[in-house]
């Protein structure tokens, strides 16, 4: 089990050890997805604005299959929030959509599992606080865990 857990972890780290994050191509794909993404939360806010679900999610419907398909078919950028901004129906929410389409609510509990887990008191301090008792912090300069 010992070899299996280090062929694990080297394997882990050969992947991780190069990655990149690219916030401006994080962003273009939450700009393409997110107005799918968003709307149930549209249909719900039209529900509490009188609208019938029915017909606020066939209204949704309609215009996403003809988004995706712009989309797919031509490859143009998503335009289902500025179908929606000028569909008569939807004009109840025209006001919140912004709000409607606010990514960080789309997050769920996220931001807090991550600080619970590397914040103060966290699992990672803890465990980074026995190796610094042990000794054992240190390596070349980063940080690295030496056993």
């Amino acid at each position: 089990m010992y070899l299996t857990a280090d062929a694990l972890l080297i394997l882990l780290l050969n992947i991780s050890s190069g990655l990149v994050v690219y916030p401006n191509r994080i962003q273009s794909l939450i700009t393409a997805e997110l107005p799918f993404l968003a709307t149930e939360n549209i249909i719900t806010a039209l529900v509490k604005a009188g609208r019938s679900r029915q017909d606020a999610h066939e209204q949704v419907r309609v215009l996403s299959h003809e988004a995706a398909a712009v989309v797919k078919r031509d490859g143009l950028p998503n335009d289902l929030i500025e179908r929606i901004r000028h569909t008569q129906f939807f004009e109840p929410v025209w006001g919140s959509l912004d709000e409607l389409l606010d990514p960080s609510a789309f997050v769920g509990r996220a931001p807090r599992q991550v600080e619970r887990y590397l914040g103060v008191g966290g699992e990672v301090e803890g465990v980074l606080g026995w190796y610094r008792r042990e000794g054992k912090l240190g390596g070349r300069g980063g940080g690295e865990v030496v056993l």
